[in-house]
């Protein structure tokens, strides 16, 4: 396991993938965003970000996303009146970038996965995906602990991790998204890879659709060598796709090894408030806080 320091993301370049899953982005009510988006029936729509280290500096990228938003200890709710949030469960990807002679990045190496918690924003008219994702800092959780991975071969060592997320409100737990293998993404491994450089080679964005330049971006924050990427939030439960976070809630995402542990037996220990003896597992819990 690899012990994080979140100082360390600081100068790290956050994106999310959209539609990596199928099914979630009609549960979350953002399938109409993309009518305008060329993808292929099975694909992701795009990619987003979520943080630009030196945004509030560069005057083609929007500064909110310069604010560090990532937490591992809690959900700061936004300032503001009906504004319905969820947990989006994902796994979050830590990978160093290998750019070309031409500046552009030329290939992705993993280095760590781990739970990752992509929480959103459901505002109908926003005109950006990253409108809905950055509004200040603890805005996103990543867990304390993540797995050391050296690629994402779906027959290698991640071919048994599983996603899980949970809500624990008024004392009592239950799933949110639905337990899923991670080589379960649509797309995963060398092609998820591959095609993450290729967005961030060709993605320009436009008007009519809500992605963005993210090869400019990254330019803009100076090339880091590094990329943290959410690639993708799973398919809710009932509970999940109708419930919102409200203050007092805790929102829980736990990667774990199936051959490990059961889901029932994740389950259980997260009913119990023992998901720290998962061992072995990736765990991320927010309690959600008001805002200041």
């Amino acid at each position: 396991m690899i012990d994080l320091r979140l100082d360390d993301l600081r100068d790290v370049l956050g994106l999310g993938v959209a539609g990596n899953f199928a099914g979630h982005l009609e549960q979350a009510g953002e399938a109409g965003d993309f009518v305008g988006v060329e993808a292929a029936a099975s694909a992701p729509k795009g990619i987003f970000p979520f943080y630009v280290p030196g945004a509030a500096d560069a005057d083609a990228v929007p500064s909110f996303l310069g604010t560090f938003p990532l937490a591992t200890d809690r959900v700061s709710l936004p300032a503001g009146e009906g504004l319905n949030l969820q947990i989006e469960p994902e796994v979050g990807l830590l990978a160093r970038v290998t750019y070309g002679a031409d500046g552009a990045p030329a290939a992705l190496r993993p280095e760590a996965v781990g739970a990752f918690n992509d929480c959103s924003i459901r505002r109908p008219g926003a005109r950006k995906i990253s409108e809905k994702k950055n509004w200040g800092p603890a805005s996103k959780g990543i867990a304390p602990r993540l797995l050391p991975v050296e690629d994402l071969d779906p027959e290698g060592p991640t071919r048994t991790l599983r996603l899980a997320s949970f809500l624990r409100r008024d004392g009592a737990s239950a799933a949110y998204g639905v337990d899923s293998p991670v080589v379960g993404y649509s797309y995963y491994g060398e092609q998820l890879l591959a095609w993450l450089v290729d967005r961030l080679q060709h993605q320009h964005g436009s008007d009519e659709t809500p992605l963005e330049p993210v090869g400019s971006y990254l330019a803009a924050a100076g090339s880091p060598s590094r990329i943290l990427v959410g690639i993708g939030a799973t398919r809710y439960t009932a509970l999940g796709e109708s419930t919102f976070l409200r203050d007092g809630d805790t929102a829980i995402v736990v990667v774990y090894d199936g051959e490990r542990w059961t889901p029932e037996a994740v389950e259980q220990a997260v009913a119990a408030g023992d998901e720290a003896a998962l061992e072995g597992a990736s765990v991320l819990v927010q309690p959600v806080v008001a805002a200041d």
